[in-house]
């Protein structure tokens, strides 16, 4: 197969080559900036939440992310706050300005909760069991990031929420915390995908 070569005073240019590789890497001045092929799932490294630590970040998301999705398997916490999932840009993690929500279902004793500090993830108390599931965050314009989430909670059911936040640049990073800031991380891991 014949190879195709286009470029703009040595700056701007594509190649096409043909072999087996299922992939085509994209190139700006020389330097990859993204990588096409059969599969645009990337993740992260998974982050042990049995540390004692009362915040974990992701961050060196790729400007092309259009969806992050943040993982936890077995996650419990030291209190009773609710869990809170931020995001970020150059500028750092944005703590204000968001639209959340979150309900339960499976018990009667569990009422929703909203939030502006970040993407709820849980309702309440979650010392007493352990959380495993996704939140999704995708962007539908411009920095403009929309959340989903849903969890099971060996204690009282499944957790529901949905959200949006609006950054003022690209985002970079990923945050997960609680409300409150203080409670700890005591089991579990979490991770992050991004396509």
């Amino acid at each position: 197969m014949p190879k195709l070569n286009t470029t703009t005073s040595g700056v701007i240019g594509a190649t096409l080559t043909a072999d087996s590789s299922p992939t085509l890497e994209l190139q700006q001045n020389g330097v990859a900036i993204r990588t096409l092929g059969e599969s645009q799932l990337v993740m992260g490294t998974a982050q042990s939440t049995a540390t004692g630590a009362t915040l974990y970040d992701f961050s060196g998301i790729p400007s092309w992310a259009k969806r992050i999705t943040v993982i936890m398997n077995g996650l419990s916490t030291s209190g009773t706050s609710a869990l809170l999932v931020q995001i970020g840009d150059s500028g750092g993690i944005e703590t204000t300005g968001y639209v959340s929500g979150v309900g339960v279902v499976g018990t009667s004793s569990a009422a929703g909760s909203s939030s502006t500090a970040g993407f709820l993830w849980s309702n309440n108390s979650v010392a007493a069991g352990t959380l495993s599931g996704t939140m999704t965050i995708q962007t539908p314009s411009l920095n403009v990031w929309v959340s989903s989430s849903a969890i099971g909670y060996s204690v009282n059911g499944g957790h529901f929420g949905g959200g949006n936040k609006t950054l003022s640049d690209t985002l970079t990073q990923v945050r997960v915390t609680t409300v409150n800031g203080t409670d700890t991380f005591d089991a579990g891991t979490v991770n992050i995908m991004w396509e």
